[in-house]
C-alpha cells in the first residue's frame, strides 16, 4: 500500500537530493586525498555505501568503517587515514553549525521554510559548501616551478612569509591555512620543497606538514680548490662553506687523506641530496662515490705504474691544467710519468700558477719559477703534496691508460690552438719554445 500511495515525483526528488548529499560528502573527502590517489568514482561510491550503512548501523560507526577501509585501500596508513577522517568531520561539523544558523532564517513563519524541507535545504547548502571547499583546497599553483625553503630556526610567521613570498599571497596563504588545519608543526616543516605548476594547495600543505622534501641536485665540475668546491656545494645546501670545510677535516682523515690531498676525495658529477643534509653526510657520500670508482682494476693499474690513487689524481690534475684537449691528455700524462721515472723535476707551469694563486697568468718569468712553495715543481722534485684541482674520471683513466712514448718535454703550439708540441730531447724542446715565444712577442703577450 505504501508503494502504491507513494508520490513518484517526490521519491525522485528525494533520490536526487540524496545523490547531491553523496556528492557533497565525496567532495569533502576527496579534498583531503592526494591527487595521485584520488579516484572520483571510487570516492563517490564509498560515500554512497557509507550513506546506506548510516541507516543499518549505529550512528557514525558505519560511515567511519567504510571511509577507513576506503582510505586503507587507497594506500594510507591507519594514522593518516584517521587524521584525514578527523579533518573531514571537523569541516563537516563547522559547515553544519553554519547551516543551522542559515536554516534559522528559513524557519518559523518564513514562507520559504514551508516550500523547501529543512533536510533538503541542509543537503543543498552542504553540497554547495563542500564544492566551495573542494575548489579551495584543490586550487592549482599557477606560477612557474619554484622552490620554497624553510630554515631550521623558522617560526610559524616565518613559514607563512616564505610561502607567500614564493607562491603569492592567495595560494601561499591557502597552503599555510591548510598546513595549520592538519596540525602542522614548524619543526617538521624544516626543509626545501619544489612546487610545480598545477600542484594543489592541499598536496603542497600536506608535503610540508609531513616534511616530505624535494631532492636537491648538486653539480660541480671545473673546480680548482677546496674552498671553491665548498662554496659551490654550500650554495645549494642549508649549511655554509665553512661547515663543508670543517666536515672535510672530520670525515676525510679517517679515510686516509691528508689535508693537501682532500681534492682527490671528490669526483665531479651531479649528486642528489636533501637541502637539510649535514655537511659531514654530504662529504662522506661524495667520497664514497670516489672510493667506488677506485675499484680493484684501477688500483692494480695505479700500482703497475708505481703510484697510489691520490698520486694518480695529482698527476691527472696537472694534466687537466696543461691541456683542455681531452685527446691530448693521455700523451701529456705519459710525459709526466716519463719524467717521474727518470727522476726529473716535473717543471709543470700549472703547479707554479697554483702556488702563486693566479691561474690567469699567460706567461711565466723567473720570478714566478723561483717562488718558495711545495707545489712549485721547478724547485721541488717529484709530485706536489696533492692535486691542484678536482679531476674528472676521464683524466684519471688517461693517466692509468697513458700510451707509451719517449717524450719528456712539451711546449704550447705557436698557433694557440690549445695543443702542444712534444720533444724527446732538450734541443727539440728549445726549438719548439723559440717558436712559441716568438708568437707571444708577435701578439705582445706579456
Amino acid at each position: 500500500k505504501a508503494a502504491r500511495d507513494a508520490n513518484i515525483w517526490m521519491a525522485l526528488v528525494v533520490l536526487l537530493f540524496s545523490f547531491l548529499a553523496w556528492v557533497g560528502s565525496a567532495v569533502s573527502l576527496g579534498g583531503f586525498i592526494d591527487r595521485d590517489k584520488r579516484r572520483p568514482l571510487g570516492i563517490l561510491f564509498s560515500q554512497m555505501a557509507a550513506g546506506f550503512t548510516a541507516v543499518s548501523m549505529p550512528a557514525g560507526i558505519g560511515p567511519a568503517f567504510v571511509n577507513l577501509q576506503f582510505l586503507r585501500k587507497s594506500g594510507y596508513r591507519n594514522t593518516v587515514a584517521t587524521a584525514i577522517m578527523s579533518a573531514v568531520w571537523a569541516v563537516q561539523a563547522a559547515v553544519t553549525v553554519l547551516l543551522l544558523i542559515v536554516i534559522g532564517i528559513f524557519t518559523g513563519r518564513n514562507s520559504l521554510s514551508s516550500m523547501v524541507p529543512t533536510n533538503t535545504l541542509i543537503i543543498v547548502i552542504a553540497a554547495v559548501a563542500g564544492l566551495y571547499f573542494y575548489r579551495y583546497v584543490s586550487q592549482p599553483f599557477e606560477g612557474e616551478k619554484v622552490r620554497v625553503r624553510i630554515p631550521a630556526a623558522a617560526t610559524a610567521v616565518d613559514l607563512r612569509d616564505s610561502l607567500v613570498s614564493a607562491l603569492g599571497d592567495g595560494y601561499g596563504s591557502a597552503v599555510y591555512r591548510l598546513w595549520g588545519l592538519q596540525g602542522g608543526e614548524v619543526a617538521a616543516a624544516h626543509g626545501s620543497y619544489v612546487v610545480d605548476p598545477g600542484a594543489s594547495a592541499l598536496s603542497v600543505s600536506r608535503r610540508i606538514a609531513h616534511g616530505r622534501q624535494s631532492p636537491v641536485n648538486v653539480t660541480f665540475n671545473n673546480v680548482r680548490t677546496l674552498d671553491a668546491l665548498a662554496r659551490r656545494i654550500a650554495s645549494r645546501m642549508e649549511f655554509d662553506a665553512d661547515a663543508f670545510v670543517a666536515a672535510c677535516d672530520s670525515v676525510l682523515p679517517p679515510m686516509g687523506f691528508k689535508s693537501a690531498q682532500y681534492p682527490a676525495a671528490f669526483l665531479p658529477d651531479t649528486y642528489q641530496f636533501y637541502w637539510t643534509d649535514e655537511a659531514a653526510d654530504v662529504v662522506a657520500r661524495i667520497a664514497g662515490v670516489r672510493n667506488d670508482f677506485w675499484n680493484d682494476s684501477r688500483r692494480a693499474r695505479a700500482k703497475a705504474i708505481g703510484l697510489t690513487p691520490v698520486e694518480v689524481a695529482t698527476v691527472a690534475s696537472i694534466v687537466e691544467e696543461e691541456t683542455a684537449k681531452s685527446d691530448e691528455r693521455p700523451l701529456v700524462a705519459r710525459l709526466y710519468l716519463n719524467r717521474l721515472n727518470k727522476g726529473m723535476k716535473l717543471q709543470a707551469d700549472p703547479t707554479v700558477k697554483f702556488a702563486i694563486g693566479d691561474f690567469s697568468l699567460r706567461r711565466l718569468y723567473n720570478k714566478h719559477l723561483t717562488v718558495d712553495s711545495p707545489y712549485n715543481t721547478y724547485r721541488n722534485a717529484g709530485l706536489p703534496p696533492g692535486p691542484i684541482r678536482i679531476v674528472e674520471r676521464a683524466s684519471i683513466d688517461a693517466v692509468l691508460n697513458a700510451p707509451v712514448h719517449d717524450y719528456i718535454y712539451m711546449c704550447a703550439k705557436e698557433d694557440f690552438s690549445g695543443y702542444h708540441n712534444f720533444a724527446a730531447d732538450y734541443a727539440g724542446h728549445q726549438a719548439n719554445a723559440r717558436r712559441y715565444r716568438a708568437a707571444l712577442d708577435k701578439r705582445n703577450i706579456k
